[in-house]
């Protein structure tokens, strides 16, 4: 009786291993879909991919410097008229 009741032990371990395996096997397929139609759905809102929005931040980092650079360039040319140097005086002869 001992092999009887091992062999149906054996039977459902056999059993419960398959049924395991089938359950992952849906998992991934479940997966899959999930993953295609939120791919589907975020494409058809325009969302933009992450890198895409890191390249953007990156480009208007550095023209918030360059527009820095500049402003602080046109200050100092400004400074410079204002000071009295030769086209300071031309356009005061102007006026």
């Amino acid at each position: 009786m001992t092999t009887g009741q091992n062999r149906i032990l054996d039977e459902f371990a056999k059993l419960m291993t398959d049924a395991a395996g089938a359950a992952q096997g849906v998992r991934r397929e479940v997966e899959t879909a999930f993953r295609s139609q939120a791919e589907r759905v975020l494409n058809s809102m325009d969302v933009v991919q992450r890198e895409e929005f890191e390249a953007v931040r990156e480009m208007a980092a550095k023209a918030r410097a360059e527009n820095e650079a500049l402003r602080l360039r046109l200050d100092a040319l400004e400074a410079k008229l204002a000071g009295g140097g030769p086209a300071g005086d031309a356009s005061k002869a102007g006026a």
